[in-house]
């Protein structure tokens, strides 16, 4: 702990991913700073842990405490914090404000860290992939940057926004090559939804706590390093081309959350994405909002296709959809690519999932009262994983269309046929994505 006489009471407000991050970069070996604790929420069970001593730096020889949110106000009163510090993300700005509002009032200041003051800096050209929200489409545009990238010769890594909810310690720099990897490390749902796909590309992925060490280790591997933007935080890294994407499926999100409406105004190339399924109107009226709010972006637009992989097997049938967790829980999605796919192959009907759901799903359900008529994949550990395979076995469908980007069938076992619905980027219109990628390669001198 610090040992100056007036140090400066800190309390962190994350969930298992930017709090780290910040921490290391700004409070760890710092004197002029106590970090009391954390809160954490967002995710199921990853409070009541401790930041350990090994990742906390010389003044913490205990660790650190990992509390719940829900006890924000008394941990301000009673540990005398004099700042609290937010940092998680894809929040709505009104959200935002009832937290500053709860800190306030007890007392403490509420303080959030620049992007610029917490981004580490690569020696090999990285290029950042973000979004206004969770579930615009950033790891499909990032699984084709990397496609192209390597078409080109290069060397690409992945370094992914943190999802570290297990052991901390042997979570701190991660490399994954493999499934066999993914087992190895535990790695929840929601890691292998953004994990797995990558590596059947023959992509290294790289994430963890430490992300000096994770940039480290990556860039002294490849030529280029992506930056698979997760939860639509700021960039660990500084990034010498930001992508940033918007929804048209969600209109006027491009300046409600945080702090998706401060990465869309750091943007340099702004991807209005999903225009095969969005209205006209819609896609208008976010084009004309992103070019208002950062009139130097340069603007562009993809599609984002989804295909399953047997629609006969869909058609006429009584259907039970699984969809991305994270996208159809904290982003807000009432459905996703697997109700658009089973919708269009013609399923007779898509069965609410509730009448089946074990009280695990339902707590879900009650979280996230937005949600429709799908199942989210959750899945952050054994249990709620057993839930979603107990909820799934219980109803009573013909077939399940699974629209995570895991293969699920391979975690639990199902009791009925499982048909995968798949979606990936592709370009749609001028300017080109492609181009301006290849002149931002030639301006880096990374090609003739």
């Amino acid at each position: 702990m610090p040992d100056n006489n007036h140090n400066i009471r800190v309390l962190i407000m994350g969930a298992a991913g930017r709090d780290f991050h910040n921490f290391n970069m700004v409070y760890r070996n710092n004197p002029d700073f106590e970090v009391v604790a954390f809160t954490a929420t967002q995710i199921p069970d990853i409070a009541g842990r401790q930041y350990p001593a090994s990742l906390a730096g010389r003044y913490y020889p205990d660790g650190i405490p990992i509390n719940d949110e829900s006890e924000l106000a008394e941990l301000c009163q009673e540990e005398a914090i004099d700042q609290v510090v937010f940092s998680y993300s894809d929040v709505s700005h009104a959200l935002v404000m009832h937290k500053a509002s709860i800190v306030l009032a007890a007392g403490p200041d509420f303080v959030m860290l620049g992007a610029e003051r917490t981004m580490l800096k690569a020696k090999v050209p990285v290029i950042s992939v973000c979004a206004v929200r969770t579930g615009c489409g950033k790891s499909p545009t990032t699984r084709w940057l990397s496609i192209l990238l390597k078409q080109r010769g290069l060397k690409v890594a992945i370094i992914r926004h943190p999802m570290p909810y297990g052991n901390l310690e042997l979570q701190a720099m991660q490399r994954f090559t493999s499934t066999a990897d993914l087992d190895n490390a535990e790695c929840t749902v929601e890691e292998r939804e953004e994990y797995e796909p990558h590596l059947l590309l023959g992509n290294i992925v790289y994430a963890g706590i430490d992300y000096a060490a994770v940039v480290s280790r990556a860039e002294s591997e490849v030529d280029i390093i992506l930056w698979d933007g997760g939860n639509n935080d700021f960039s660990f890294i500084h990034p010498d081309l930001n992508i940033v994407l918007v929804d048209p499926l969600r209109p006027g999100h491009e300046t409600t959350h945080h702090p998706g409406e401060a990465l869309l105004r750091t943007a340099d190339i702004i991807l209005v994405s999903k225009v095969n399924s969005a209205s006209d109107a819609d896609i208008q009226q976010v084009t004309e909002n992103a070019h208002q709010i950062n009139p130097a972006a340069t603007i562009v637009r993809g599609a984002s296709p989804v295909q399953l992989d047997d629609p006969e097997a869909v058609r006429g049938k009584r259907v039970l959809v699984v969809e991305d967790g994270p996208t159809i829980t904290h982003g807000g999605m009432p459905y996703g690519a697997g109700y658009v796919a089973a919708t269009e192959a013609q399923a007779e009907e898509i069965i609410d999932p509730r009448s089946y759901a074990t009280e695990d799903i339902m707590n879900v359900y009650a979280a996230y009262p937005h949600i429709g008529a799908v199942l989210p994949a959750v899945g952050y550990h054994s249990s709620q994983l057993q839930a979603l395979c107990e909820t799934i076995n219980a109803a009573e469908v013909d077939v399940v269309v699974s629209a995570t980007p895991c293969d699920i069938a391979a975690l639990i076992e199902i009791n009925k046929p499982v048909i995968r619905a798949r979606y990936e980027f592709t370009e749609a219109g001028d300017p080109s994505l492609a181009r301006l990628l290849e002149e931002f390669l030639k301006q880096k001198d990374i090609l003739e």
